[in-house]
């Protein structure tokens, strides 16, 4: 019954009576609380209190119970859930009465009476997630909860999806809300989070979802539905645009925090909402960065947020502590070197209940720990502030300076120094310089929130506050004790009282989260090893006081005071509690009734302002304008010349303060100022000469989108480039002005780190290396050592994918006067400063860690000559702890390469040693034999190619003619883990370096285009090749000639006819030609536009003036214009708002761009001299304004020069375009939905779905901008059709399409499963089809599906005939035919489904391509024979790289060996983490 709580009171008084009435009066006062205790089974994993009451639950993982206590931990009850099952507990966080228990199987159970009763649910056909927390809540309704699990086709987190479910009315319902995502949360996630209309957006919920193709972290997106994800949209986080690359969302308080991480960085962009609707981009000091798993979001106020950033990475990291303003969009400074620990926790703690008082623990010598990268020990100061952080000051105690232990290292649970008691602060620690053991501390309290304080108590000790602070309590935390303390004064005096277990070990001691109860929970251990015991304690204070506070007991106390007692304001406020005098005999017995403060306001000052929209504050503390200011809306038409607008300051919201300085009131400004800069509508150009005869590499370095937004990096283009002279130069504006770097010093090589733009890398002839890794900003350097290898095959440094100071060095050691020598590799952590042997007698080692290969992050391959002999046979050795042991999966190797989602590897075979063999792993610990087509015979493999790996299949290049300059082969296509393949086409060019001419569409799924030998025969025979290029829309399933334009750039008809494919097409000049690799056709950021050299004709001419022409397609590849007479190099700017072109070959002083896709071409004269242009270059990313020209002027032979073209001053490009991702195709849009299509597919389906990206409309003139996310959306999934599948392995097609099997051949045995799972009851025989990988088709012909027959497996006949009677076609599938091996075999999948795995198996099966029977280069088979070279090669598939590498050669150079060590400025190709050019290879010119 309830009962207002003065009623209970007098209730409780009336009892109390009659008590004494019948007991001697001198029993009924106790002078020391009760204690009572309880032994548990097994440690508890978890135990909280219900807030404002005495119940705790308490989980026993080990035994799968819940245990209940209603008294504070003197009685308990088991809950009454099935026996055993209770895998995990969670609390409420907003409703007092509900938790949550995770059961080990299917069932889970909820309480709504904290605990007396529980229901169980279910989750649909999964179970809970393991990748993150299982339930996000709702601040206003717990009734609404969402649920991460994941579905999983096969037991134990096989092959699994994350699915976020939801419930709204309790639990008694749970539905499916969203496929795909990687955490959801409710707008309404915290009590303090206001939506913008709380009526319409009260069910809002966001989602972190993967990409609407691709599972890559990179495409991550942001999702919003106010609906339960029946509908949803992308909300536009920067500037109007969607953001991919979101890895967190978070509910700070009254904000809502997203992070996102672009490719090639360490840096992330954090971007806010106070309203769940508009979100901006936070701004941080243009000195400070945001990096990866190194920022920690604090507790923050419901005005601003607070952020901790690492600056030194562990082992002893430390960090700098930002404050927002009250937008969370601006970030100030507040204080540097704070310290962390190498999980993120940051020593920063607000004391509860009190605006604006923080202690933290910062690092005295922050200096050594920075120059030691963090192995330096941390010396720590502990500091506080009393006015939110804007200033901090030493603690101290009697003139001694007091350091307390914090966050970082929590030894209690609950908060660390303050309660909800006012004032009232305990801590750990001890005087001096600086911070000792905790074993070394006593445990000090302060009465006035940390200002002044006073020893408590001798050694330390874990402590609680109780009856809002009257009661205080301790136990010894350095040893077992069997006595607590307790002091009912602040802390002056302590009495003690005997615990009745004797001596335990405190592990934890706790009460209620306000600390209003008179009651504690201690848990100790009794014992030690297999005979500890677990006990907990109650302890109670509630019979030892009759008196209860009264007025007179109580004082005003000022919460905050400066140095000379005065009360400080805070938000415009000051903050005062009525609280117990320490010396007053009562206890305040005002259980769950926080004590709340009273508040006066304060005078205005410049505190209680900040900037407004579009200001900024300067060193001042003023709020000046940060560019222009918004239109008035009609204020300053006609001759009007001034207006009224914001001061540049605004209060901030919540602040209290009244009176005093009005900074915000409106002041009168001049219309010039909401004017946008003048544009000059001429394109600018600047030259620059140096000295030399040739550039040897030129490296940009750039900024990402996740890079710091100041002006100084929103502006940075910064390229680096080296002279044939030695000399390096940097440009931080694209060219307009350059200086020299590193004088003196002479620069061998140039690597720019492949994982990180910031980075850069120059090597020496010597041991001595220089290094930026603030992209030129400043230089450093180290000593290696050794010398650099001097095989110029290899490179002296390889890098790790997630750790930036990771370095491998390999070199030469023991060299001979010939210049012969070994090479040694060794190991940095530290960027260079310490080295740590690795391996001897090596060929070159390699860090393995990519995203999906599982979490052996030091995993690292060798190629060591076996038993350290040079020129012995080379093993392929792997460690995942530096070698301190290793496994050696191959013995006799070729070589391997390292690939987005493919590590393949060369072997001798042997059988037969004259003849290679490939092995393949997705996670770099298991690997799979290759197995090539039956129908695919090469006598002795003797050179392969691997070309591409980004369509989750491996595209290889096996060499069948190898006769010197009459080389081609065939390509072949895997599955999903690289591991069996299918013949794709025939006769596939390359070149004698192993070179091929291959190459995909960037930016468009599936197209790309070779060049094949139409007369192999004549060709062996000393004829020259004969080429035709052909191209492919499905990723390998279908080739075919590419249609010629009807008319030449003149508009003249050519000399064939183009309607006869056959004997008139267009033929492209592809890889093995270019002397740029970067030369590429197409660009990730011009989605469908593809530029090329060549000619029309039965077949490929040679590359000449006369006889070639510059052609454009717009649509990836289907339709093409011949756009200039001759050879030209091209690049595109602005995501192909603008094409420039250039003379090829030919001395020029005129370039020509284009701003309608390369419909018109505008001529423009960049210098008076004529200049042989060597190259023509802009930023990686093709998202610049600004090109280069790099060449020699014609009358010069001592000096090279570069032009800067810059297109920002057009007028064309004067205004930024307009995207709204909800309504793309609006009239006002300056943006349309193109979709591509396969040409023999009238309704546009490709690979199973519509597509539709952004494309800008040719005629707009404006320009992109910052990326545009180019996918909008898959418009539909299509109904399946044969060309959605491929043969299975050991299958061909037939005449008619069908696949059947190849004569003579078996099929897969899947009865295999059986054998490793003796109680697998049944499996499936392999229907002949296996579905293209970037297929997402649904229903229609699914054909790996319907025709699949299930058999039982042998012994469990009669169990299949009653399990698995009526089973639909659909579980067929999933529970046989996705099994072709085993059920561990499906890991691989997961692994490469998810962005990090947890297994290693590969699976078989799901990839390749689909083909006609009548294909003649199906119907023929292969008979060439295998030639000499033995080359593992890579293509340049500049997928990713292109944004990331720029490196080049001009003029002279040395053959390079890995596509990487082209960016690296040694010349082969530029793709960062995709193939490697393998095995051995001859010096030529680049």
């Amino acid at each position: 019954m309830w009962l207002p709580k003065y009623l209970n009171r007098l209730a409780f008084v009336q009892l109390l009576l009659l008590h004494l009435l019948w007991l001697n009066p001198a029993a009924a006062k106790k002078d020391k609380p009760d204690i009572s205790s309880h032994k548990l089974d097994n440690a508890p994993s978890n135990f909280f209190y219900f807030d404002d009451s005495n119940t705790i639950l308490l989980h026993d993982r080990e035994g799968g119970h819940v245990h209940r206590s209603e008294d504070a931990g003197k009685t308990w009850d088991k809950v009454d859930i099935e026996d055993g099952e209770a895998s995990d507990l969670w609390r409420h966080p907003h409703d007092n009465q509900k938790a949550y228990i995770m059961g080990k199987g299917s069932t889970h159970w909820h309480t709504n009476d904290q605990g007396k009763t529980w229901q169980d649910f279910e989750i649909p056909n999964a179970r809970p997630s393991l990748f993150r927390a299982p339930f996000a809540f709702h601040a206003k309704d717990s009734d609404k909860v969402l649920i991460h699990g994941a579905t999983c086709r096969i037991a134990g987190f096989v092959d699994c999806k994350e699915v976020t479910f939801y419930t709204n009315n309790g639990f008694e319902s749970v539905a499916k809300l969203r496929e795909n995502t990687r955490g959801c949360i409710f707008a309404h996630a915290t009590p303090e989070f206001r939506t913008g209309d709380n009526d319409k957006n009260d069910d809002r919920i966001i989602c972190v979802t993967t990409g609407r193709i691709s599972f890559d972290r990179r495409e991550h997106r942001l999702a919003v539905s106010n609906n339960f994800f029946k509908d949803e949209e992308e909300p536009n986080l920067d500037g109007g645009r969607t953001v991919q690359g979101i890895i967190n969302i978070a509910v700070v308080k009254g904000y809502i925090v997203a992070a996102a991480k672009a490719p090639n960085t360490d840096e992330l962009a954090m971007y806010v909402t106070d309203d769940a609707s508009t979100w901006h981009r936070a701004v941080f000091p243009s000195d400070s960065r945001l990096k990866e798993d190194a920022y920690t979001v604090l507790e923050s106020t419901s005005y601003s947020i607070e952020v901790d950033v690492m600056t030194v990475d562990p082992p002893n990291p430390m960090g700098v502590l930002f404050t927002s303003n009250s937008n969370g969009t601006y970030f100030t400074k507040n204080i540097e070197h704070t310290n962390r620990n190498a999980h993120g926790i940051v020593d920063f703690e607000k004391v509860q209940n009190i605006q604006g008082i923080v202690l933290v623990n910062t690092v005295d010598n922050w200096e050594d720990v920075e120059q030691s990268f963090g192995r330096e020990e941390k010396r720590l100061k502990t500091q506080i502030s009393f006015d939110d952080g804007r200033t901090f000051q030493d603690l101290t105690m009697d003139k001694k300076n007091l350091h307390l232990h914090s966050v970082s290292e929590m030894n209690n649970v609950g908060r660390v120094f303050s309660s909800t008691s006012p004032g009232l602060v305990m801590g750990v620690g001890n005087t001096g310089k600086n911070l000792k053991q905790y074993e070394e501390g006593d445990l000090y309290v302060s009465s006035d929130a940390g200002l002044t304080w006073a020893l408590a108590l001798e050694e330390a000790h874990k402590y609680e506050f109780g009856d809002q602070g009257s009661i205080l309590v301790a136990i010894n935390d350095e040893e077992p004790t069997d006595v607590i303390q307790y002091s009912l004064n602040y802390g002056k005096d302590w009495d003690q009282v005997d615990l009745p277990e004797g001596k335990i070990r405190a592990k934890a001691l706790t009460t209620t989260p306000d600390s209003t109860s008179m009651k504690f929970f201690l848990w100790g251990v009794k014992g030690g090893g297999s005979r500890a015991q677990h006990w907990v304690f109650s302890i109670d204070f509630e019979d030892m006081h009759e008196n209860k506070c009264t007025d007179k007991d109580f004082e005003e106390w000022v919460a905050r005071v400066d140095k000379d007692d005065k009360p400080i304001c805070i938000m415009g406020r000051n903050q005062f509690y009525k609280r117990r005098k320490p010396e007053a005999d009562c206890f305040i017995r005002e259980k769950f009734e926080e004590i709340e403060p009273d508040f006066k306001p304060c005078p205005c000052t410049k505190e209680d302002f900040e900037c407004d929209y579009n200001f900024v504050r300067n060193a001042d503390g003023d709020c000046v304008r940060d560019g222009p200011l918004p239109d008035p809306e009609g204020l300053c038409k006609g001759n009007a010349k001034k207006y009224k607008a914001s001061s540049g300051f605004r209060k901030i919201p919540g602040n209290g303060c009244e009176g005093g300085a009005k900074l915000d009131e409106e002041i009168e400004r001049d219309c010039e100022d909401t004017l946008k800069p003048i544009v000059s509508g001429e394109i600018n150009s600047e030259r620059t000469a140096f000295p030399g005869q040739s550039f040897t590499g030129y490296f940009y370095l750039e900024r990402t989108e996740s890079s710091s937004s100041s002006d100084k990096a929103g502006k940075d283009e910064t390229v680096l480039m080296r002279t044939d002279e030695s000399k390096v130069y940097i440009t931080r504006d694209h060219g307009k002005t350059w200086d020299e770097i590193l004088k003196g010093k002479k620069i061998k090589d140039i690597y720019p780190h492949p994982h990180f733009n910031d980075v850069c890398y120059f090597i020496t002839t010597s041991k001595e290396v220089h290094y930026t890794i603030n992209r030129g900003d400043t230089f450093s350097s180290f000593k290696a050592e050794s010398e650099p290898t001097r095989d110029h095959n290899l490179q002296a440094l390889a890098f790790h994918v997630d750790y930036r100071d990771w370095l491998i060095w390999t070199g030469a050691v023991d060299c001979d006067d010939d210049g012969n020598c070994r090479n040694d590799a060794w190991y940095s952590t530290d960027r260079g400063s310490h080295w740590q042997d690795l391996r001897h007698v090596v060929r070159k080692c390699e860090f393995i860690k990519e995203e999906g290969r599982g979490e052996r992050k030091k995993l690292v391959y060798c190629e060591q000559f076996k038993d350290e002999k040079l020129g012995g046979p080379l093993e392929l050795q792997a460690s995942d702890n530096w070698f301190a042991d290793y496994t050696t999966p191959f013995k006799n190797i070729v070589d391997f390469a390292t690939m987005s989602e493919f590590i393949i590897v060369a072997t001798k075979d042997q059988t037969d040693g004259d003849s290679l063999k490939v092995d393949a792993s997705i996670d770099g610990q298991t690997f799979a034999d290759a197995l090539f087509p039956s129908n695919f015979k090469v006598p002795i493999q003797k050179a392969y190619t691997v070309l591409d790996s980004h369509t989750h299949a491996v595209f290889m290049h096996v060499t069948v003619g190898n006769q010197l300059d009459a080389e081609y082969g065939s390509i072949i296509k895997s599955n999903s883990n690289g591991t069996s393949y299918v013949l794709s086409l025939d006769k596939v060019n390359r070149n004698t370096p192993g070179y091929v001419d291959f190459e995909k569409m960037l930016g468009l799924e599936g197209v790309a285009l070779v060049n094949v030998v139409s007369n192999t025969e004549e060709a062996e025979k000393g004829s020259g090749k004969k080429l035709r290029t052909m191209i492919t829309h499905n990723d390998g399933a279908e080739w075919s000639l590419i249609r010629a334009p009807q008319n030449d750039p003149d508009g003249k008809s050519y000399d064939c006819d183009t309607d006869k494919i056959a004997a008139c097409s267009l033929h492209l000049h592809g890889y093995t030609e270019r002397r740029d690799p970067r030369d590429v056709y197409s660009s990730p950021s011009a989605v469908g536009l593809m530029m090329a050299v060549g000619n029309v004709g039965e077949y490929l001419t040679t590359k000449s003036e006369k006889t070639s022409d510059t052609f454009i397609t717009r649509d990836g590849g289907i339709e093409w214009q011949a756009v200039k007479k001759g050879n030209y190099m091209w690049e595109y700017g602005d995501q192909g708002s603008i094409i420039v072109i250039v003379r090829d070959t030919v001395a020029t002083n005129e370039i020509f761009y284009s701003l309608d896709e390369g419909r018109e071409w505008i001529p423009y004269q960049f210098s008076k001299k004529k200049v042989h242009v060597a190259i023509l270059s802009t930023v990686p990313s093709d998202n610049s304004l600004n090109f280069l020209l790099w060449g020699r002027e014609d009358d010069s032979d001592s000096e090279i020069v570069t032009f800067n073209l810059d297109f920002s001053q057009l007028k064309e490009r004067s205004e930024q375009c307009k995207l709204d991702e909800n309504e793309p195709d609006n009239d006002d849009s300056d943006y349309y939905l193109w979709a591509p299509q396969h040409p023999s597919q009238p309704n546009k389906c490709l690979f199973g779905h519509i597509a539709q990206y952004h494309r800008k409309k040719p005629d707009k003139n404006c320009f992109n901008g910052r990326s545009i996310q180019h996918l909008h959306s898959i418009a539909r999934n299509c109904e399946c059709t044969r060309s959605d599948f491929e043969c299975d392995y050991n299958y061909e097609p037939a005449k008619d399409g069908s696949c059947v099997l190849v004569g003579g051949q078996q099929p897969p045995d899947h009865s295999q499963v059986c054998k490793e799972d003796p109680e697998k009851m049944s499996y499936f025989l392999p229907t002949g089809y296996r579905r293209v990988p970037l297929s997402t088709c649904e229903g229609g012909n699914e054909l790996e599906r319907y025709e699949s027959k299930e058999v039982p497996c042998r012994g469990h006949e009669k169990d299949f005939e009653e399990a698995h009677r009526g089973l639909s076609g659909f579980w067929i599938f999933i529970l046989g035919v996705v099994l072709p091996v085993s059920i561990a075999s499906a890991v691989g999948y997961w692994v490469w489904q998810n962005w990090h795995g947890k297994f290693g198996s590969i699976r078989l099966g799901e990839s390749g391509s689909p083909f006609d029977a009548d294909r003649p280069w199906i119907r023929y088979p292969v008979a060439a024979v295998a030639g000499i070279v033995a080359v593992l090669a890579a293509v340049p598939l500049l997928l990713g790289s292109l944004w990331r590498w720029g490196s080049g050669m001009f003029g002279g150079g040395r053959r390079y060996t890995t596509r990487g060590s082209f960016a690296r400025g040694r010349g082969d190709y530029a793709v960062v983490d995709e193939d490697e050019l393998l095995g051995e290879d001859e010096d030529e010119e680049v």
